[in-house]
């Protein structure tokens, strides 16, 4: 994250028709990048899904919101777990290949 190091950072924010003060320790760009992200996924769900409540879109959009998230960090440990094989895969033909060095 963006971090700025005090949470004495507030910045005023509109999502979804609301004003939110955000208290945080990020920078005033990342805070604004991040709620802009989830203005744009209520709306865009309220589109799809017209006649629910702000909250329903609220609690809809954070289950599109967290299975992004969890996507993510499924590639992120598939992607890291072939590195982890081809790294072993390299090691285990160079130590086939290298002679041994003397001690």
């Amino acid at each position: 994250m963006h971090k700025m190091g005090s949470l004495d950072n507030i910045v005023h924010v509109n999502i979804y028709g609301e004003e939110y003060a955000i208290r945080s320790d990020n920078d005033e760009a990342y805070i604004r990048q991040v709620a802009e992200y989830v203005d744009r996924a209520m709306r865009d769900l309220a589109e799809k899904v017209p006649n629910k409540s702000p909250s329903r879109v609220a609690v809809l959009a954070a289950l599109n919101l967290a299975d992004e998230l969890f996507a993510a960090r499924n590639i992120g440990q598939s992607e890291l777990s072939v590195v982890e094989r081809r790294t072993h895969e390299m090691i285990s033909l160079l130590d086939e290949k290298l002679p041994a060095l003397p001690e």
